[in-house]
């Protein structure tokens, strides 16, 4: 059975719901990376590797990844709102549990339960959105709602270490942390949802869907868009896990002085690029259908080139750095607002959460989980190489510094192959884009 056919429409409050959208999406992101801030000081007081630092990323991720999934069918099935705004609480609570424990172990366990709450918030977030704006707006949709993302971290990398500095201890930014999630889910719980496919140009068929996930895995551009995001992933949450601490080893900056350098190139960044990124997008979209994707794959090649630079540059001056590297990542923020938007272009409304709880989980199974265990891995083990060939015996600061700088050599080779798997998924988006519309009706 059909329900009412309808005309591609923009939800009366559409505006008002991604306006809060963002601001959750700001506090996902702020208390995801305040630990990689105060990692050094973590670091030395319990006497941690780069290889357990990358564990702290990879398990959290690794969680995220899967609990992700059942409650993406949830959202798909069920009350959104709610499943965001529960969301909120427990990600929120138990950062400030971050803040408390007194070793690794119980500082793991409680960024598990951080990356179960934050797992319910983006797919939920994103299924909601494709209901509020027609196709030909989501992008310009997408990169509002991702600001969240660079202001998030701008925020963080910002305040972070004033907050440190302030309260002499790299627990307090866990608790002010926690605070403004707790606030901002009681008004999500307040949301008022669209229907599901409101905002498609044709009518959404109420039949029950069978094997949604195998239906999902059968579009082929999936996988291309999946593969892009874990090598994606892969680059950005090593580079967010480890760049502080490498600026603090290799340039020698203090933590406030390192943190504020990468919320230039993370957070600064995004905060034109997203906006800017997604009007171009849609524009494209407009005039080619697979527009979006060319845009995409093309300015992650340009990330690859920029980052890959700054690194080879050796000890520059750290200005410099930064700068390239900030480049890098204006280019690398078309990311989301080309492929967040190709999912749901390929993908019927009644499947996008799940869709997109599949694609965060290759992306943080493959890509975010591997990205810091691997680095810290490889940081490890070139430290180790760089005391060898210099005749040490002991593994000291100044080769744990040149062992980090080249480990993330890593980020611009997967922001390259980032690249090059959209330009790939080029080929399979339009034929795909229109069986979503078929089978839609």
């Amino acid at each position: 059975m059909l329900q009412q056919a309808h005309q591609s429409k923009q939800a009366e409050n559409a505006w008002h719901i991604l306006f809060l959208l963002f601001l959750a999406n700001v506090f996902n992101y702020f208390d995801r990376v305040v630990p990689s801030i105060v990692m050094e000081p973590i670091r030395l007081e319990w006497s941690l590797s780069d290889f357990q630092i990358g564990m702290l990323g990879t398990v959290f991720t690794l969680v995220y990844a899967i609990t992700g999934i059942p409650l993406a069918r949830m959202a798909d099935t069920g009350s959104r709102k709610k499943i965001m705004g529960w969301g909120l609480l427990v990600w929120s609570a138990l950062t400030a549990v971050n803040g408390v424990v007194q070793g690794f172990w119980g500082f793991l366990l409680a960024r598990m339960g951080v990356g179960i709450g934050e797992a319910s918030y983006g797919p939920a977030a994103n299924s909601l959105i494709g209901d509020l704006f027609p196709a030909h707006r989501r992008a310009r949709a997408m990169g509002i709602f991702m600001l969240g993302l660079p202001l998030g971290l701008l925020l963080a990398f910002f305040t972070t270490g004033a907050i440190v500095e302030a309260f002499d201890s790299w627990r307090a930014p866990f608790f002010i942390a926690a605070v403004p999630g707790v606030i901002l889910a009681l008004f999500v719980f307040m949301i008022r949802e669209p229907q599901r496919g409101a905002a498609e140009v044709v009518a959404i068929t109420s039949v029950p869907i069978r094997q949604p996930i195998r239906r999902i895995l059968a579009t082929p551009t999936m996988w291309w868009l999946t593969l892009a995001g874990l090598c994606y992933n892969f680059a950005t949450y090593a580079n967010t896990s480890f760049m502080v601490p490498m600026l603090q080893r290799y340039f020698g900056l203090e933590l406030s002085q390192a943190a504020m350098s990468v919320g230039v190139i993370v957070g600064v960044t995004g905060l034109f690029a997203l906006p800017l990124g997604g009007w171009i997008a849609d524009r494209l979209h407009v005039r080619m259908a697979n527009g979006r994707l060319l845009f995409g794959g093309i300015s992650l090649l340009l990330t690859s080139l920029c980052t890959g630079v700054a690194l080879a540059a050796g000890e520059i001056d750290v200005a410099l750095f930064v700068g390239l590297f900030a480049v890098g990542w204006v280019f690398a923020y078309n990311f989301y607002t080309c492929v967040y938007t190709a999912v749901q272009d390929v993908v019927e409304p009644r499947l996008r959460a799940t869709a997109m709880a599949l694609f965060f989980a290759g992306l943080y199974l493959l890509g975010g989980g591997l990205g810091p265990l691997i680095v810290g891995g490889l940081s490890d083990y070139l430290a180790q190489q760089a005391m060898l060939a210099a005749g040490a015996t002991e593994v000291s600061e100044a080769f744990r510094a040149i062992g980090l700088h080249s480990a993330l050599y890593l980020v611009p080779v997967a922001m390259g192959l980032t690249g090059v798997f959209l330009l790939i998924a080029m080929r399979t988006f339009r034929q795909d884009a229109q069986k979503m519309m078929q089978s839609a009706r």
